[in-house]
């Protein structure tokens, strides 16, 4: 298969370029790492091959938020509906 064919099938696929789908893979397993392991931003984007300053940008284009307040929301959020539930 040609690269640009497989690139229009991916596309047709995943609605995404390869490029588009590494970086949304790269990002969430980012989040993962911030969630799980208590990493600050710096480490966890260099986990998943970001410099720092870079990984910030591309993650709050995303997520919508910075990487440590994307986190601190999501873990509020987490604690929130464990109280509800209980």
């Amino acid at each position: 298969m040609s690269a640009s064919s497989f690139y229009s099938h991916f596309k047709a696929v995943t609605n995404m370029t390869p490029l588009q789908f590494q970086k949304q893979l790269r990002l969430q397993e980012a989040r993962r790492l911030l969630l799980s392991n208590d990493l600050n931003a710096a480490t966890a984007g260099y986990r998943v091959g970001y410099d720092p300053s870079h990984f910030s940008r591309e993650y709050k284009r995303h997520f919508g938020r910075p990487p440590m307040r994307d986190v601190d929301q999501l873990r509020e959020n987490a604690t929130a509906r464990a109280v509800q539930a209980s």
